[in-house]
């Protein structure tokens, strides 16, 4: 089971409360929410493997050479991402809850989250389930290599499960062809703009058409008649956005074979360091949600005092 981290704790921070403090007043919403999310999801789907993948780079910088409106929408006047200002002295204190638990966290320097798991799926010599917010994973889904994404549209009480029938039942397209779609469709939650006039419905009749983006990009040459889905529209928007479809794929396209170390993320049958996580859960009042956790791991009841 692969963890898009920053995905999981953004989504604790908005989905419990700030209300919820540690006992020095200080908001822990985001900690104890994805503890309780990783608790849940090792009760419910018993993974034997487990990582938190990190992003290192939330927006690496190969990526904006090649789109400059990269999520640019989302920098700090500092130049780094925007964060609510009670989630961002939660981001170490979780680095050092996982840490002390024995949970893997991965990151690679230059790279997102996205390519980290990209490459741990790729790797792979068994199921993976990879659990995100981002629809950009979809791409990773493969039935042959069993990969599937555990999305958290409806949060992790209600997963959806998406493999390559469930693409293509809500995209209709091949699973493998979600980072073409996402191309030709845009996402301005990325800064992402897409081909201006291709939706979700041309872009899905150009992939059925052409296969992928290189086959409409072959079609839109050759075409001199236009007809459905090359439309005479649609036509001169794809010419008109040439520049953009040579470098939007470098932006969409998950890296999958990024300089790892081994990753062996067994799961922790007993704390990393005891001492330090009992002090962190004393100091932060997260023993409740470490016990869960703890109880979802097969830790010693009394394992934390």
């Amino acid at each position: 089971m692969l963890l898009d981290a920053a995905s999981l704790y953004f989504r604790a921070f908005y989905g419990v409360p700030t209300s919820v403090t540690s006992p020095d007043g200080r908001p822990i919403n985001a900690v104890r929410g994805f503890l309780d999310m990783t608790a849940r999801l090792v009760t419910t789907h018993g993974p034997d493997r487990l990582v938190a993948c990190w992003d290192d780079d939330w927006r690496p910088a190969f990526r904006v050479e090649a789109l400059p409106s990269y999520k640019e929408h989302r920098l700090a006047p500092d130049g780094g991402e925007e964060t609510p200002d009670e989630l961002g002295p939660q981001v170490p204190v979780l680095v050092d809850v996982l840490a002390a638990a024995g949970i893997a966290r991965v990151g690679a320097p230059g790279y997102e989250a996205d390519d980290v798991i990209g490459t741990l799926a790729t790797r792979a010599r068994r199921p993976v389930d990879v659990v995100t917010g981002d629809r950009d994973l979809f791409q990773l889904v493969d039935d042959e290599r069993s990969i599937r994404v555990l999305y958290t549209a409806r949060g992790i009480a209600d997963l959806e499960l998406v493999d390559e029938a469930a693409v293509t039942a809500k995209y209709g397209i091949p699973g493998r062809a979600y980072a073409d779609f996402a191309v030709l469709r845009g996402d301005p939650s990325d800064g992402l703009p897409g081909v201006a006039g291709v939706g979700a419905k041309t872009a899905a009749a150009l992939i059925t058409e052409f296969g992928d983006l290189a086959g409409i990009r072959a079609a839109v040459a050759r075409t001199v008649v236009p007809k459905p889905p090359l439309t005479a529209a649609v036509l001169k928007n794809l010419n008109a956005a040439s520049d953009y479809l040579d470098r939007a794929p470098v932006v969409v396209a998950v890296a999958t074979d990024i300089d790892l170390p081994a990753v062996e993320g067994t799961l922790p049958r007993s704390p990393a360091d005891v001492a330090a996580l009992a002090e962190l859960a004393e100091r932060h009042g997260l023993q409740s949600s470490l016990g869960r956790l703890g109880a979802a791991l097969g830790w010693a009841p009394d394992v934390l005092g």
